[in-house]
This record gives C-alpha cells, sequence and structure tokens, in this order.
C-alpha cells in the first residue's frame, strides 16, 4: 500500500451481544460501525487512526485491544469515564442482521471540543457516520469535526441507519441532507433508505444525492450489489457476488473501509485530490467497486463484523 497518508474515523466503539455456534448462547464481539471501518481499513493496509470514546470497564478494555491488535492507531483515543455501549444482535434466516441497543449515558456520545484537540492533524481523510452523529450530546461535536475537515481532508459519510434509536427519520433526513453539503465520499444501504425516503427508489435518490455536492456516492444494494454515480455525471453499477450467506454483520462497514482504501490506494484522497475524485474515470470506478462488493460478501461469509484483510481480497479478486 502507498504512503498517501492517514485516514481518521470518528465515532462509535462499541461491543456486539451476537448469536454464538451454539443455539441458545451469546458471545461478546468488538462492533460499532465506525470502528469496524477503521479495523477495515488497518487489515488492507492503511494507516487508520480511530477517534473513539473508551471506558476502562471489562468491555472497553476489550474494544481498545481489538483495535490495537489489528494495526489501529489510538493515539486520540479518550479514556472514558463511562461504561461501554452495548448492541444486541438478532440474525434472521436470511442472515440478515438486526440490532437493539443499551447507550444510556454509555462513553462513545460524550465528546466535548477539547477532546478532538489534534484529531485532523496529518489525515488525508475522515470518515464518520452511523450513530456518532445523531446520538447527542457527542453528535454536535463530530458533526462540527467534520465541517472543520471538510477544509483539509476528504470527508467520508455513512448514515448507516438505526431507526430504534434514531427517531423520526424525517428529521434524520436533514441531518443527511446537512452532511450531503460537507462529505466527499458517501455509501448508503437501500435498507437505510426505505427508512429514509420509502417511496422513492434508490436511484432517484442516488441522482439527488450526487447533485448535493459529494464527489462519490454509492447505494449498497446487498446481494444485488451497488449503484454509484459522481459529481461529473457518471453512472455505473457492480452486480454482487454470490456467497452463502452466515450473516450480514459489518458487510456495510467492510464495503466503506473497501471504498476508502481503494481510493487511497489510487492517490484520490486529500484535498488536492478533490476535483480529481470529482471526474474519476467510469474504469477506475468500476474497478473500486468491484473491491468493495468483494470485501463486502467475504464478510458477509462469516460471522461477525471480519473484514478481509489485503491477502484474502486480492485471492477473492483474481
Amino acid at each position: 500500500m502507498a504512503d498517501n497518508g492517514v485516514i481518521a474515523v470518528a465515532g462509535e466503539a462499541l461491543v456486539d451481544v451476537v448469536p454464538a455456534p451454539a443455539e441458545g448462547y451469546f458471545e461478546f464481539a468488538p462492533g460499532g460501525s465506525p470502528a469496524n471501518v477503521a479495523v477495515g481499513l488497518a487489515r488492507l493496509g492503511v494507516p487508520a487512526r480511530m477517534l473513539a470514546r473508551l471506558g476502562s470497564d471489562f468491555l472497553g478494555r476489550r474494544l481498545r485491544a481489538h483495535l490495537e491488535g489489528n494495526g489501529v492507531d489510538l493515539s486520540h483515543v479518550v479514556d472514558a469515564p463511562e461504561q461501554s455501549s452495548l448492541a444486541l444482535v438478532e440474525v434472521g434466516p436470511d442472515g440478515v442482521a438486526d440490532y437493539d441497543f443499551r447507550i444510556a449515558g454509555t462513553s462513545d456520545w460524550q465528546w466535548t471540543p477539547d477532546e478532538l484537540t489534534g484529531a485532523l492533524d496529518g489525515i488525508v481523510a475522515l470518515h464518520s457516520g452511523s450513530l456518532a452523529l445523531t446520538v447527542e450530546p457527542g453528535a454536535a461535536v463530530l458533526r462540527e469535526l467534520l465541517a472543520k475537515a471538510a477544509g483539509s481532508a476528504t470527508v467520508s459519510y455513512d448514515p448507516n441507519c438505526r431507526p430504534r434509536l434514531m427517531g423520526d427519520p424525517a428529521e434524520v433526513l436533514r441531518g443527511v441532507h446537512e452532511m450531503l453539503a460537507i462529505a466527499d465520499v458517501v455509501k448508503v444501504s437501500d435498507e437505510d433508505l426505505r427508512w429514509l425516503l420509502p417511496d422513492v427508489p434508490p436511484g432517484e435518490v442516488l441522482d439527488d444525492w450526487a447533485g448535493r455536492g459529494p464527489a462519490v456516492v454509492a447505494v449498497t444494494l446487498g446481494g444485488d450489489g451497488v449503484l454509484a454515480a459522481t459529481a461529473a455525471g457518471i453512472r455505473t453499477s457492480m452486480p454482487g457476488r454470490a456467497v452463502e450467506v452466515v450473516d450480514t454483520v459489518g458487510a456495510g462497514d467492510s464495503f466503506s473501509a473497501a471504498l476508502l482504501a481503494a481510493l487511497h490506494a489510487r492517490d484520490l484522497l486529500g484535498p488536492a485530490r478533490r476535483e480529481v475524485l470529482r471526474s474519476v474515470p467510469a474504469l477506475t470506478l468500476d474497478e473500486v467497486l468491484e473491491e468493495c462488493v468483494t470485501a463486502a460478501s467475504i464478510t458477509c461469509s462469516r460471522r461477525g463484523a471480519q473484514p478481509p484483510t489485503t491477502d484474502e481480497l486480492r485471492a477473492a479478486l483474481h
């Protein structure tokens, strides 16, 4: 991987309570959409910096060990006094995951501006999304961080909607539109769109969002692949890859990590490359999307949020 700069990821690092292989039992697994993206980046050889608030409880220590063990830079992690957050995961017969949360007063959402001092130093891109940008009081602080980052780094955004916690979809959509004016790279799932805009086809949303400011917008369609658009007017699609789905936990995060890693490898991140990214050629975009779809399919083929390594992704592509 070329030395094309550090990608920072801001947001929650929580613990998933997931079904264990033994029926009727559950196990604790590191998770949280932003944390999954940071791990996915590191496994793909990208220097990844996590901006998170980690508790000192057992679960927080486990999260820290997981991130460190995957090579994520934790130099800007806050040692939080609060307890760690929990996500309860139910996996349906089709492998699709549903989430419930225990997050009242927990560590992930208590950001103050001072805790993010220096967090943007030396980065080429900043990714965030999911609960981190909707749960107060920290959401406002992180949204301000992304707005600040837009002047010096590529901003990546994934709404990653969680209806049980995010409240009124119309209100959430207003916040999404605010982020679209800041972000350069946007990934959203068709599941998110069914909640945010239930009567609008994904292709129409893609056209609308691509006109609101981002350089690249990707709408993932689960097993059906992805639709994508650029600010320069390119529209393309990539079919899904046939795999035996174990579960979908972390698949979208693996897509986001692979998307950023692919742009990073092609030196398309950073403010100096913004116009080049906005006019990325169709062939390059298709190559990038193939890597993203493949990375997500690998994650779906195994239990939990387990993004691929560089070697695994290369093997699957060839």
